[in-house]
């Protein structure tokens, strides 16, 4: 039942990580900042193999008692310093949880439609041969194997490409903006059409043939598709605005003294650290 209660979300050796110890990593997050964040996949699963890592380490400095080294002990209190103050001054400047309201949202997106435009994509394969001795002969028997079957662009791929990743893909790279895409490769794109191939284009690392799997014209988001990212958005820079502001009073009511003579022999007076870590 706790097992069910608390699944494991991620596991690394015998370590495992719990949904409620990445819940915990998320700290106090608004509704609207957790919805956000729930879409995002890829952040999501960064962040687990990020903290698997994370105790991996962390278990070989406990084992050689690293958090007792002299060093550590200043800086678990520094870190320990600076997560309070960071935490208050987030919670502190964290936007109510109607903010923002849905004429605020409708307001922000019509005034910047322009902005979230996505510029036109194509979705892409290739086959890539790489600069180096005998690149042009492979070049040629490349061409003369998609002369021969243009249909099987993919099986060549496989075969021939020397990009192995999008090569075991039957050489598809995927979508990509045109902001994404190297001048010389985009210059070729708008003359082809869908499952057209291209000719050689080449590059410093070598050559690129590129086929045309898809295309998708410049479009803008429907106010639906893009409500969450634009809510956090607005959220994280009203956030951000209240902390500038609020770390400005303080400045201005407690003024910062600065002993310049003392600051320049700082480090001169730092003890080093050069025993590094103990085998």
């Amino acid at each position: 039942m706790a097992e069910e209660s608390d699944p494991v979300v991620g596991s690394i050796g015998d370590i495992e990580l719990h949904q409620s110890e990445v819940l915990a990593s998320f700290g106090t997050l608004g509704s609207v900042d957790r919805e956000a964040l729930a879409r995002d996949t890829a952040t999501l699963n960064k962040l687990v193999r990020s903290m698997l890592v994370q105790r991996v380490i962390l278990k070989e400095a406990l084992e050689k008692k690293w958090e007792e080294e002299p060093g550590t002990v200043a800086l678990l209190k520094s870190t320990r310093e600076a997560a309070i103050a960071d935490s208050y001054l987030k919670a502190l400047n964290r936007p109510p949880e109607s903010y923002p309201s849905e004429a605020e949202l409708r307001t922000a997106y019509e005034n910047g439609r322009a902005a979230l435009t996505v510029p036109r994509s194509f979705r892409l394969a290739q086959i890539y041969v790489a600069e180096e001795t005998g690149a042009e002969k492979k070049l040629k028997a490349v061409q003369q194997r998609l002369k021969e079957k243009p249909a099987s662009f993919a099986q060549v791929a496989r075969e021939m490409s020397e990009e192995k990743e999008s090569a075991s893909r039957d050489g598809e790279i995927g979508w990509l903006k045109e902001q994404q895409i190297q001048p010389e490769i985009l210059a070729q794109l708008p003359q082809l059409k869908v499952n057209a191939i291209s000719a050689p284009v080449r590059l410093k690392d070598g050559w690129h043939i590129l086929k045309v799997l898809d295309v998708r014209e410049p479009f803008t988001p429907i106010f639906d598709q893009v409500r969450v990212q634009l809510a956090q958005r607005m959220r994280n820079e009203k956030s951000s605005a209240s902390m500038q502001a609020y770390v400005s009073e303080v400045l201005h009511n407690h003024p910062v003294a600065i002993n310049e003579v003392a600051l320049s022999k700082l480090l001169q007076n730092a003890p080093s650290n050069d025993a590094g870590v103990k085998p």
